[in-house]
């Protein structure tokens, strides 16, 4: 770590201070660096390998500021496309998922098959007689896509490293997510889409910040209490992790149950029975400490800059994008493992709704208070710096970082401010 002095960032490590500017939240040249730096160049999250199961499966959905097609050809071939018809630019695929062996575009009726050739060109006679041969009239294809375990990931940069170079020290913690089932995880049909009046990056630090739990999300603290009566509740001891690349988690004991062999009252006896097996098959496949590590601990996962993987009482995959340096979209899809019970099934679901569902205890209270920092920025001329010091003594020292320390968010930030500088966009003014 060293000292950083810039119009954004301050980090002063004999202080033992870390300030951003709240400009980074608010200023437009700022989101259009980010762009550039950012979502021009890093690995982003595209979709899961179920959600594209069988041969013509595909998705649709934006991605670092593009419509993309994700899917699988005839011969099983993933690929991403650019969602663009080479002849005009009309969006050629207007569905959000689907089995399609052609995708037509609905102006002209240019035809491309599933591994986005193009098939057919209606009146092709008044083109030039080798018209389309250099690849011209197929669809484009991202320039990289690359996955680890069923996780697939494009990247708008032909020259970036690889994927699991890039994924550093998260592989370990999608491993944990991966591995909670011999037969695979999916995707749970449907998605929650919703928007947030605040900048992306505060629900990139709310995502991996264990420090608001107890405030903000009292009233879910106090429904657990009531709902499981002399079931000890509140939150555990847990640590933060810097995973490289700006990648962080945080790793935590939760009060809540978890489908994936953590067992609370509230769940039910027969639940219970299904849970010690599950468990114990965990234990013949990974032995009792990874096992317990699976199982017995929650973990909150940034892969930066703008995936969250949510392994707690549910398993939730969100991506977030901003529309505007005060407002961003966010998809969230639920995992779960393929052939589980119907019981687990429902357990799973009922915790991704009414915790993590935008309609939940937990994604309301979260908002608004992403939503009241956001306002809050309006005072940005005389109030400027937003505080992330928590922890840093113990951090500069070697010691592991807290749960309720802020070292992950730190490690974002790092982050960030290096890829902003490296390609030179952090020539904003900034009052000081």
């Amino acid at each position: 770590m060293k000292n950083i002095e810039s119009p954004l960032l301050r980090s002063d490590e004999e202080a033992g201070k870390f300030l951003v500017n709240r400009r980074a939240f608010t200023d437009a040249e700022v989101l259009d660096a980010e762009t550039r730096a950012l979502f021009d160049t890093c690995w982003l999250y595209v979709g899961h390998g179920s959600e594209i199961r069988k041969p013509g499966s595909f998705v649709t959905r934006a991605v670092g500021g593009r419509n993309l097609i994700f899917n699988k050809d005839a011969k099983g071939q993933v690929g991403s496309f650019l969602n663009s018809c080479p002849h005009r630019g009309a969006t050629v695929c207007r569905e959000r998922s689907g089995n399609a062996k052609n995708f037509t575009c609905g102006y002209h009726g240019w035809v491309f098959s599933a591994d986005g050739k193009n098939r057919n060109i209606p009146g092709i006679e008044a083109y030039a007689p080798d018209f389309g041969s250099d690849g011209c009239s197929d669809l484009v294809s991202v320039p990289r896509l690359e996955s680890y375990r069923d996780f697939w990931f494009v990247c708008f940069d032909r020259n970036a490293q690889s994927l699991s170079d890039y994924l550093a020290g998260a592989k370990e913690y999608l491993d944990l997510v991966a591995d909670q089932s011999e037969a695979g995880m999916e995707i749970v049909g449907g998605a929650h889409d919703y928007s947030i009046g605040a900048n992306w990056k505060l629900l990139v630090e709310n995502s991996i910040d264990g420090y608001h739990a107890p405030v903000t999300h009292s009233t879910y603290l106090d429904y657990l209490r009531n709902a499981n009566e002399g079931h000890k509740v509140g939150i555990g001891v847990g640590a933060a992790k810097d995973l490289g690349n700006g990648h962080a988690v945080i790793e935590f004991r939760a009060p809540w149950g978890r489908p994936i062999s953590r067992w609370v009252p509230s769940m039910g006896e027969e639940a219970k029975v299904q849970m010690e097996a599950q468990y114990a098959r965990l234990e013949e496949m990974y032995g009792k400490e990874r096992a317990e590590r699976i199982a017995g601990m929650d973990r909150n996962l940034l892969i930066f800059p703008n995936l969250c993987v949510l392994d707690i009482l549910a398993i939730t995959v969100r991506t977030f994008y901003p529309r505007a340096p005060d407002r961003m979209d966010v998809t969230g899809w639920a995992m779960a493992p393929i052939g589980e019970s119907s019981g687990m099934r429902r357990n799973r679901l009922n915790n991704f709704l009414e915790f993590l569902g935008p309609g939940g205890f937990a994604t309301p209270d979260d908002v608004e208070m992403l939503e009241q920092c956001q306002k809050g920025y309006a005072n940005a001329k005389e109030a400027g710096w937003n505080d992330i010091s928590r922890g840093m003594r113990r951090e500069l020292a070697g010691k592991p970082g807290g749960q309720q320390d802020e070292l992950q968010m730190r490690t974002f930030w790092r982050r960030w401010h290096e890829l902003l500088s490296a390609r030179n966009a952090l020539s904003v003014r900034v009052e000081a």
